[in-house]
């Protein structure tokens, strides 16, 4: 297990080295770093900038660190102007990303909310994911199980599910296996490797 929660996983994609920690490990457990022509580091959540990257580990730790000992000047081998907020606009950028995925599956009938709707295909056996709100009721999440073999995302807030599924909150959703849940599943990760948080829980373990 790599940090930040991500599986070192290195069938999938080049493998590249955090400046802050000297792990190797699979691009997407990683946040990849450019600079800009005003010689600023910007985060490349979608890992699609150009220019060379430098890579750091999906995990508040180490990019705390890569900022304070200005390990991306060394990495670029020249003097670059680190934003203070960086680190979170990391966390916002990678919420963003699960979002809009999860956006993306609503609309391709891949992802359902509410807790009916996600009951029925939990019992239906269709369901890879289950996601429920950090800020919801530990009690009514408790009722829900993690699909068998399945995963389970409990550090997006009830609000940022909402925006998801254009609703004004959500507590509860489900995404179905194939389509889009692997990558739901990748950036969920990178993203709870960055936010502080407790999981809110875990839901209700199957078996």
């Amino acid at each position: 297990m790599g940090r930040g929660g991500v599986p070192k996983d290195h069938s999938d994609g080049p493998d590249r080295k955090c400046i802050a920690t000297g792990e190797v490990q699979p691009k997407y457990g990683l946040i990849r770093f450019v600079v800009g022509p005003d010689g600023q580091v910007y985060p490349d959540v979608m890992g699609k900038l150009p220019g060379r990257g430098a890579y750091v580990a999906a995990d508040r730790a180490a990019l705390i660190k890569a900022v304070q000992k200005k390990l991306f000047s060394r990495s670029f081998k020249m003097q670059v102007t680190v934003a203070s907020d960086l680190v979170d606009d990391v966390e916002r950028q990678l919420a963003r990303r699960v979002i809009d995925l999860l956006s993306l599956a609503r609309k391709s009938g891949d992802a359902v909310a509410g807790y009916e709707k996600v009951k029925t295909m939990l019992d239906r056996e269709e369901a890879q994911v289950l996601l429920q709100a950090s800020d919801g009721s530990g009690r009514g999440k408790s009722k829900l199980s993690t699909p068998h073999r399945g995963k389970y995302i409990g550090w997006l807030t009830a609000d940022e599910l909402g925006m998801a599924f254009g609703r004004q909150t959500v507590i509860h959703a489900a995404l179905a296996s194939g389509g889009l849940s692997k990558r739901v599943v990748e950036e969920a990760q990178r993203l709870r490797g960055v936010r502080e948080t407790d999981d809110g829980g875990k839901g209700r373990t199957e078996g």
